[in-house]
């Protein structure tokens, strides 16, 4: 294969952040969404959106619960209802990066503990491209909770 067909078969992301007042942002990427993003005001924000530290986490949170929905469904997992906690540690300094991660999945329906381990550790180790670039340098621990179906 020619060098130039390698490059070729690259898949890209493009993106663009857009100022909107202070530093409340809009960003948009391919699916051509736009996402806001602000801060604080004591620093310039407006405190109109999520933080992109916030969203980084909440990153994190979607990409394992879509697989992690997707593994179960596959499993025949009978799923009521599902969400994951996250709770994020940051460093004291600048910049303030996350040193450590703890997610909780919590699952509502008559699922086997097994198979939801299961789907959890392959997002974690296989299919989570989030997991994959954070776990290069953050501890990320993971729990669950199942809980009782509604009547």
């Amino acid at each position: 294969m020619a060098e130039r067909d390698l490059i070729a078969e690259v898949r890209k992301t493009r993106a663009v952040v857009q100022r909107i007042q202070g530093l409340s942002l809009a960003g948009k990427s391919d699916s051509g969404h736009w996402t806001m993003m602000d801060t604080k005001a004591d620093v310039g924000g407006n405190e109109a959106a999520t933080a992109p530290m916030e969203l980084l986490l909440i990153s994190l949170g979607g990409c394992t619960a879509m697989d992690v929905l997707s593994i179960l469904e596959k499993m025949r997992q009978p799923v009521q209802d599902f969400r994951v906690e996250l709770e994020a540690e940051h460093a004291p300094e600048h910049p303030k990066v996350y040193t450590r991660i703890r997610l909780l999945y919590v699952v509502n329906g008559h699922v086997e503990p097994r198979k939801l381990e299961r789907a959890i550790e392959l997002s974690q180790t296989t299919y989570c491209s989030v997991t994959a670039m954070l776990r290069k340098s953050v501890d990320i621990e993971t729990s669950y909770r199942i809980e009782p179906v509604d009547q």
